[in-house]
């Protein structure tokens, strides 16, 4: 008999981690409910449209997200460094918010697995000299704070994924600002050429956005500044409901229909 309970008790010792992991899962599943943080402000990724409804590329691929898990997705627009400091104690099952895999979002997220990639690029006004990229040395340069774009302009940007180049340097800016969201760099320099800022770098897809919604702003030729994957998150500690996320995202790929929404949001296929 005590060989029997010890044996019971070593089952139960290794089975509990595989009930933990598995713990995301099978509360979604069983609920019927996923909650998933996102941004309110970032036009086309996610934002308010005039029905006060969110909406954008991340919404619908959280929303296709959950169908496939049979859940109703219920969203939430937390600070974005508490969206990536991780320790969520629960508040998400999930982000999907657009975030870079870098190396100290990895000490405190798990990347469920890639579902779009986006070129960074650099705006300038409408009216301005520039041309060149290689003229935007000791310039003026906002961007938004606590993402790739501030890391990357301040050369500390360290890209967590397979099978991307390591970043080449080479802009000097005069200046950085930072803002508090995405657009507000863009309504700095609609204000006029070299009034606040020189220039913005941002993701190609938040550049066109601004400028389909009639920003005075143009996009300057040239290669990208760099290209970076985005992916869905979950919080440390599960990796079964990591591993469940990563095999949906990766059945939208391979059926299409992650490249049907980033067309239909970006009027381009930024899935592969």
């Amino acid at each position: 008999m005590k060989l029997l309970g010890s044996l019971i008790v070593a089952s139960a010792l290794l089975l509990a981690p595989l009930a933990q992991a598995g713990e995301t899962l099978d509360r979604v599943t069983k609920s019927g409910k996923m909650m998933v943080a996102t941004n309110a402000a970032w036009p086309p990724q996610s934002y308010l449209d005039d029905s006060n409804q969110l909406v954008g590329y991340d919404i619908d691929v959280a929303n296709e997200i959950g169908k496939r898990l049979g859940a109703k997705v219920t969203f939430d627009t937390p600070d974005w460094g508490l969206m990536t400091g991780g320790r969520w104690g629960g508040r998400w099952d999930a982000a999907v918010g657009s975030i870079t895999p870098t190396k100290p979002r990895a000490q405190v997220l798990d990347f469920a697995g890639v579902y779009y990639y986006s070129p960074y690029i650099f705006a300038v006004h409408a009216d301005s000299a520039i041309t060149d990229q290689k003229d935007l040395n000791g310039k003026k340069i906002g961007v938004e704070t606590g993402t790739t774009s501030e890391d990357y302009i301040n050369r500390r940007l360290e890209i967590d994924a397979p099978g991307v180049a390591p970043i080449q340097y080479w802009l000097e800016p005069g200046e950085v600002k930072t803002y508090a969201s995405s657009l507000l760099p863009f309504d700095d320099l609609r204000l006029g050429d070299g009034k606040r800022l020189d220039a913005v770098i941002a993701p190609e897809q938040t550049v066109m956005g601004a400028i389909k919604s009639g920003y005075p702003i143009k996009a300057l030729e040239g290669d990208y500044a760099f290209r970076e994957p985005l992916v869905v998150v979950a919080d440390k500690g599960d990796p079964e409901w990591t591993a469940r996320l990563g095999e949906i995202i990766e059945q939208m790929r391979a059926d299409g229909t992650l490249a049907t929404l980033t067309t239909k949001w970006y009027g381009k296929d930024y899935s592969k």
